[in-house]
């Protein structure tokens, strides 16, 4: 399976191919005891050391006093959150807080990874949710997907093909992607309001 077909590709990423497959592994049996014991033992160390983190917040006043420029808004973020920052790194978290040197390194990498990731994953939920409210929307039978910029040319034609009737058909088909329905849904409201206007 190719990542760039999957749904919620933001999420399928190796470092964190444990923490999505040992439960479902644990919950059917085909994971040892002792390799269930290191999994649940990692994900203690990294729910408490992600703890530690959400448990204070900085001003950016704070931030610049260890070199990193933030927007200066005013808004208090928590560690984890700053670590969504590019240039904040665990070195700069613990100028901030020097009791964080406690937590073990692949803890660290691992928060590092999710962090970065999270405002993209909120991001794409989000859209997610969008296109799962409008899968009824329904798809103009005359709808060109030739002249819509951004999908790629296997869609268009797999889209040509098939012509579904609403968002929720498009969905299906091998290959669409939330950010491909996302342009066909802003598209057909495109193409009302022209017809309103």
């Amino acid at each position: 399976m190719f990542t760039s077909r999957a749904e919620f590709r933001l999420s399928l990423r190796a470092d964190n191919a444990d923490q999505r497959l040992t439960p479902l592994g644990i919950q059917t049996g085909c994971v040892s005891d002792l390799r269930k014991d290191l999994f649940l033992e990692k994900m203690e160390k990294i729910n408490k050391s992600k703890a530690m983190l959400e448990s204070k917040t900085f001003t950016p006043k704070n931030l610049l006093e260890i070199g990193v420029v933030a927007n200066q808004d005013g808004s208090r973020r928590n560690g984890y959150e700053l670590l969504a920052l590019q240039q904040v790194d665990f070195e700069a978290l613990i100028r901030l807080e020097p009791k964080w040197s406690e937590i073990d390194y692949q803890s660290r990498q691992q928060l590092e990874k999710d962090a970065l990731y999270s405002n993209y994953i909120a991001r794409q939920n989000r859209d997610v949710e969008v296109l799962r409210r409008d899968e009824a929307h329904l798809i103009p039978a005359e709808f060109e997907y030739d002249g819509l910029e951004g999908l790629s040319n296997e869609l268009k034609t797999k889209l040509n093909q098939v012509r579904p009737a609403n968002l929720a058909q498009a969905g299906r088909i091998d290959g669409m992607t939330p950010a491909a329905l996302s342009l066909i849904l802003v598209r057909i409201r495109h193409g009302k309001q022209e017809k309103t206007a």
